[in-house]
């Protein structure tokens, strides 16, 4: 049994919840207690007491512990990815790369621990010194989705936990043993209980108990992984408080082909990006935008590449194994609700769950074990259609036409959504007047929608985000905030803007030539 754990300690018990294997629903990964909102706050309280302890660890030997964990997830990354596999269904060559991630975020920040650079900055007095500082902004609760359980954790964790913050972590319940796995390594890497606290609740709870924290003045930073109607109402929440959260949001991410795109480069990252992880990713590729002049073309090579995908057994070679979770089942089969009689529905035998009655061709393993869903390719989408608009998170993927650059880039900003985009296309000036269209927070040239370097600003706009970033040094600004101070040893009181020095000019002079 899997319990919240605060401060080092294992919390009371509460309702319970299973997690379950989504590619083998018979097999139970943990059965989860879940917290009540009372726990919450209190996971909150403690690390409000251990943080002002870690605060004074100096930064560099704060970056060395975010370096031994790093170390720690390395010498465990099969393990961990295995697990990661187990409890979501995550392919394993996908699961080992989310583990990777980790390590290469541990990496970066380890070296940041030795450049969290203030400035001197010159005064307009003399005998006066001016300084700015990093500080730590305090105690930052963490609530992530599910579908990156360990790497997107880490994204936050690393950076909060090296800037002398402590955290709440609130995890996705339907992986929580991933969780729990990587907290344990976190500990024993040297990062205090107090310091990182892990909390299993379910959605409203967390919400309520994050209320009543911001409340009693006990969260100083939010930061959440997950849906664009969640991220609105913590938005909401925090905004009330006077707080700026961290929000990485959903995506509906555009692929745009130029005319002298290369089809079957094309080909491959549409169907990396539009199925790997069976369309679970905020990444996730949502509507080609093919050229007319190259749009036959592509989708008759893409809706081939689609129809032969492995698929099934997610530690076999495959594309794509099962949805999530039943939740996530339940939503996909929602939106196949959204296909119309306009659609050309492409790229397998069927719609819907994989089954014997409605088979996939050349399915690894046994479909009825899982959760496990026929990828699904929409030729024929328009503008005003939800699967155009609307995030699927699922394996399908709409494929539209335009004629001038100007309406792709229209296109691909329609939806509202401003996470990742990408364009096919040899010519600089068509990918630099992309990349100045495009409301993206991340533009792939030749390169999918999906996947990121742990030294590069992730995150979005619009729908999919508030701006702010994760990775690299940009989410540093999330997790300090500015702090300035001048110094005065003139032995007088000297008032800016009103006892500063002037120079006499003469602005009459002129030259005589």
């Amino acid at each position: 049994m899997l319990s919240s754990v605060i401060d080092g300690k294992d919390a009371g018990p509460g309702t319970t919840f299973e997690s379950r294997n989504p590619a083998d629903l018979a097999d139970l990964v943990a059965r989860v207690e879940l917290a009540d909102a009372v726990t919450v706050r209190e996971a909150c309280a403690a690390a409000r007491r251990a943080q002002r302890e870690w605060a004074k660890v100096p930064a560099p030997v704060r970056g060395q512990v975010v370096g031994a964990f790093g170390r720690l997830v390395a010498a465990n990354k099969d393990a961990l990815a295995r697990l990661v596999t187990r409890e979501i269904g995550k392919p394993l060559a996908e699961a080992l790369g989310e583990v990777q991630e980790i390590i290469d975020t541990c990496e970066f920040f380890l070296g940041e621990g030795r450049r969290l650079y203030g400035h001197t900055v010159p005064s307009e007095m003399p005998d006066k010194q001016l300084f700015t500082y990093r500080v730590p902004v305090g105690v930052a609760m963490v609530i992530t989705a599910g579908n990156f359980p360990v790497a997107v954790p880490s994204w936050y964790l690393a950076p909060a936990l090296l800037c002398g913050n402590a955290v709440v972590w609130k995890p996705a319940e339907y992986a929580a043993a991933t969780a729990r796995a990587l907290c344990d390594l976190a500990w024993h890497a040297g990062v205090p209980a107090g310091v990182l606290n892990l909390v299993f609740a379910d959605g409203e709870t967390t919400y309520a108990g994050l209320d009543a924290a911001l409340t009693g003045r006990l969260v100083d930073k939010v930061g959440f992984t997950g849906s664009t109607a969640v991220g609105r109402r913590i938005g909401e929440l925090c905004g009330r408080h006077v707080q700026t959260p961290c929000l990485e949001l959903g995506g509906k991410n555009p692929m745009v082909l130029a005319p002298d795109a290369d089809l079957n480069l094309a080909v491959e990252a549409a169907l990396f990006s539009g199925y790997g992880t069976a369309g679970q990713r905020c990444t996730s590729l949502g509507t080609v935008i093919a050229h007319a002049d190259v749009h036959d073309e592509f989708v008759r090579r893409f809706a081939d590449a689609v129809r032969i995908a492995p698929v099934g057994d997610p530690t076999a070679d495959v594309v794509f194994g099962p949805l999530l979770d039943e939740k996530f089942a339940r939503g996909f089969e929602n939106t196949l609700g959204w296909v119309g009689d306009h659609h050309t529905v492409l790229g397998s035998s069927a719609v819907g769950r994989i089954t014997a009655e409605a088979p996939r061709q050349g399915f690894v393993g046994d479909p009825a074990t899982g959760l496990y869903y026929h990828p699904v390719l929409l030729d024929g989408v328009r503008p005003g259609d939800k699967v155009f608009t609307e995030e699927t998170f699922g394996p399908i993927v709409g494929v539209t036409t335009y004629r001038t650059l100007d309406e792709a880039i229209e296109l691909a900003n329609a939806p509202g959504y401003g996470l990742s985009a990408a364009v096919y296309t040899n010519d600089p000036g068509t990918a630099f007047r992309f990349r100045q269209g495009i409301s993206a927070g991340m533009v792939s040239v030749n390169n999918s929608t999906s996947g990121a370097e742990a030294h590069l600003p992730f995150g979005g706009n619009g729908k999919s985000g508030n701006g702010s970033r994760q990775s690299g040094v940009w989410v540093l600004d999330q997790f300090t905030r500015w702090q300035s101070m001048n110094w005065d040893f003139s032995g007088s009181l000297q008032k800016a803007q009103m006892d500063v020095a002037t120079i006499e000019s003469d602005p009459a002079f002129r030259l005589r030539v």
